[in-house]
């Protein structure tokens, strides 16, 4: 097969045995730096985007996409959940009314944001139920005054399912004896637990109950929650479909109440991402360095290549040649140990902590039990890409100086 003769020599360079070892090492060190950093960077953006993956999962699983609510509670919810329905983003619709106050038990007392939900309609937004670890969503019945509360929560005031809380609205009620602020008993039917602070600061009710605390008819809400088929396009939707309803329509989307979560998580992902890419750039460096030591090495096979006949052109892409080899390698040995890293991770974290007996990630502290990873075939692309740009750029600067080789210079101490 023909192959143009800088290409050849390029190619037997990089497979040739040199007399000095040291250049040899320096080569193997730079592509095997080059294929850590190119590794190191994929694990670590996609057990990232794992993270991510179960964020968005669970916490936006949990609070609304979107909401759509009224200027005064919406008496007929169903008619304004059909004209919701039909719009072709959203996936499913349910009412709620919220009601923010403080959970109390002998003597606890903490804040709590109260979803009232409509059971057998949650299903459709929600991923309560596949989170649900004592009790059942189903138990909340209209008038019983039934409260599905957070494990944390749980767990701070030392209740189960069938223990007594107190909910104290921000309202006063004036009586005869004085003012006191609004009380209502709740029973504990149901515990949840699906990570982050929603543990702690979120509780469900019935919509029925949140209407008589509210002193409105019993079958008034305060909106729709919506799930869209792409939470991203939330607050483009959301406002959307509140003015085609009217002016009476206020929407809301989770990126007002979410939005800074997910922002901080891109920004680390991003500032990580530089901070490995540094080194892939600390293995290009090191081609320059061989590239150099080799040029130097190499004078006088320039100088009689010259002499041969050969252009400074043809010198530099000698060099280059053999500097993209050694980019080329490192980053495939790389890319494919990082691609089958990354998607067996999880297991061999799972693998490990059954080895040592201990849990690197507790779900007493964290928010999920194991390592999660998702591996994106455009940040493989993205990563490999760079590092084969920055080894290309790397060959130049040794190559352009064995260009400048004078063959008269070279072999005069030969």
């Amino acid at each position: 097969m023909f192959r143009p003769l800088s290409v050849f020599i390029g190619m037997r360079y990089t497979r040739a045995k040199r007399r000095n070892h040291f250049i040899s090492f320096i080569s193997l060190t730079s592509m095997a730096g080059l294929a850590l950093g190119v590794l190191v960077m994929i694990l670590v953006l996609s057990v990232m985007n794992g993270f991510d993956r179960e964020l968005r999962t669970r916490i936006l699983g949990m609070v609304p996409h979107a909401t759509i609510s009224g200027s005064q509670p919406i008496d007929d919810w169903r008619a304004l959940a059909a004209k919701v329905q039909s719009h072709p983003e959203v996936e499913g619709v349910a009412p709620f009314t919220q009601l923010q106050g403080m959970l109390t038990h002998s003597g606890g007392v903490q804040p709590v944001l109260v979803n009232a939900v409509l059971p057998e309609a949650e299903k459709n937004v929600s991923i309560i139920e596949k989170h649900m670890v004592e009790g059942s969503l189903e138990n909340l019945k209209d008038g019983e005054f039934g409260i599905v509360i957070g494990q944390i929560s749980a767990r701070r005031f030392r209740v189960a399912v069938g223990d007594k809380l107190t909910f104290i609205l921000p309202e006063a009620s004036v009586t005869p004896a004085g003012v006191f602020p609004r009380l209502k008993r709740f029973t504990v039917v149901g515990v949840f637990k699906v990570g982050a602070e929603l543990d702690s600061s979120l509780a469900l009710i019935h919509v029925g109950d949140a209407a008589r605390l509210s002193r409105w008819q019993p079958n008034q809400v305060e909106g729709v929650r919506l799930k869209l088929k792409d939470l991203f396009q939330a607050p483009e939707v959301a406002w959307r479909i509140a003015g085609q309803l009217g002016d009476d329509y206020l929407a809301r989307d989770w990126t007002r109440s979410h939005g800074s979560l997910f922002q901080a998580i891109q920004m680390e992902k991003t500032m990580i991402a530089l901070l490995l890419l540094m080194i892939v750039a600390v293995a290009a460096f090191n081609i320059i360095s061989t590239l150099v030591m080799v040029v130097t090495d190499k004078k006088a096979d320039i100088a009689i290549l010259r002499t041969l006949g050969m252009t400074p052109q043809q010198i530099m892409l000698v060099f280059m040649v053999q500097g993209t080899v050694i980019g080329v390698v490192g980053t495939l040995i790389g890319g494919v140990l990082g691609v089958i890293a990354a998607l067996n991770v999880t297991e061999w974290v799972a693998a490990l902590e059954n080895l040592l007996g201990h849990k690197f990630l507790s779900s007493d502290v964290y928010f999920i039990n194991y390592l999660p990873s998702q591996l994106r075939i455009e940040d493989v692309v993205l990563i490999c890409s760079a590092a084969l740009s920055m080894s290309f750029l790397a060959t130049l600067y040794p190559a352009w100086r064995a260009a400048r080789t004078q063959p008269a210079e070279a072999l005069r101490y030969e």
